[in-house]
């Protein structure tokens, strides 16, 4: 059954982001403390962002000012992108109109979308890494006016 946007409106906490691999193994990219939201607003713009939960502090007024190594560390341990969506059956759809990883803006992010039996929201993808194989990426949230 296809889903309608007034599900997805508001906006939505991060409880945990893996990915599981062909052969079985485990991981989480921002470990297990990653914090993060994803937003929908009613207009069809949508943001979201994701973060390691023990991020460096650079220590200083201004971050531009941030040594190399502080900035490649946040780089590392942030993401970001946001622009418009739709719905397409199961699907929702982020049309990226601006990132953090600059490759990804002008990209659509197609998200198989499920709800849980608690009113969670579960988000997933296949992405094809080399050689035939796959890995599946697995967002759940939960609704941030909990």
């Amino acid at each position: 059954m296809p889903h309608k946007p007034e599900d997805f409106i508001g906006a939505w906490k991060l409880v945990d982001w893996r990915i599981e691999y062909d052969d079985g193994g485990v991981t989480r990219p921002f470990g297990e403390r990653a914090q993060g939201y994803i937003v929908y607003s009613a207009d069809g713009t949508m943001t979201a962002s994701i973060a390691k939960g023990d991020r460096q502090k650079f220590g200083i007024a201004n971050a531009r000012n941030a040594a190399s190594a502080q900035k490649s560390a946040a780089f590392d341990s942030y993401f970001h992108y946001a622009g418009p969506w739709r719905i397409e059956g199961e699907e929702v759809v982020h049309e990226v109109a601006m990132s953090l990883n600059p490759d990804m803006t002008g990209t659509e992010q197609r998200r198989l979308a499920q709800f849980d039996s608690q009113g969670g929201l579960i988000l997933s993808a296949y992405e094809d890494i080399d050689q035939g194989r796959s890995r599946h990426h697995i967002l759940q949230w939960s609704s941030a006016a909990k």
